[in-house]
């Protein structure tokens, strides 16, 4: 007796091929992104890893000198200390060899400044600025009713950057009381703008 199923089953024979086709076909386009995703990822990791790698030699190369250059600084003090140490009128007046002997301090002081600008180490301009914590160390407050409060009155030590980190701060005075003194200014205004109207009062009464 002949077998009725045989040709249903050989008619859905090619239908299953087919989806078997279409679903390793959605398989591998699905692997495909992934690998795709993943390649751009790591492509975007390196390219983040060269950027900083490259800032970090950048600084290092910027900021290695740091410990040394703070230990310099203690030099030029002490060379300008040993200057300023001089009355003015010994400065115009010194024997040959002293004399020799102070233009060779101020040569060598103006070399070392000029060897740690090489390296990026600039001083901070502080006097009559505003105090600033980060780049500034407040040592004592100054009474000057003339500036604001809060502007460096006084440099006591010069301080110093290298490259936008502080390498050490200025240590500085601080002005006070100008507020005040500002504040007396606009009362004694307000006062003569007072007076002027008063005084204006009787002409227009007049005129009226």
């Amino acid at each position: 007796m002949p077998d009725e199923t045989t040709p249903e089953t050989e008619t859905n024979a090619p239908e299953a091929g087919a989806d078997c086709g279409a679903e390793r076909s959605a398989a591998l386009e699905a692997e495909v992104a992934d690998l795709k995703d993943r390649m751009l990822r790591t492509l975007a990791e390196m390219e983040n890893l060269r950027r900083r790698t490259e800032r970090e030699m950048a600084d290092a190369r910027q900021y290695a000198v740091a410990n040394f250059a703070r230990d310099m600084l203690n030099v030029s003090d002490n060379l300008r200390r040993a200057i300023d140490a001089l009355p003015g009128e010994t400065q115009g007046e010194a024997d040959p060899v002293l004399a020799a002997l102070i233009e060779g301090v101020e040569v060598t002081e103006r070399g070392l400044a000029q060897t740690l600008q090489k390296f990026g180490i600039k001083p901070i301009e502080a006097k009559g600025q505003k105090f600033d914590p980060e780049r500034h160390q407040a040592m004592f407050e100054v009474e000057d009713p003339d500036q604001p409060s809060g502007t460096v009155a006084e440099v006591v030590q010069t301080g110093y950057v290298i490259g936008d980190r502080v390498l050490r701060p200025a240590f500085v005075g601080v002005a006070k009381g100008g507020p005040k003194h500002a504040a007396k200014a606009e009362d004694k205004k307000a006062e003569n703008r007072k007076d002027e109207g008063s005084a204006a009062q009787p002409v227009d009464d007049a005129a009226g």
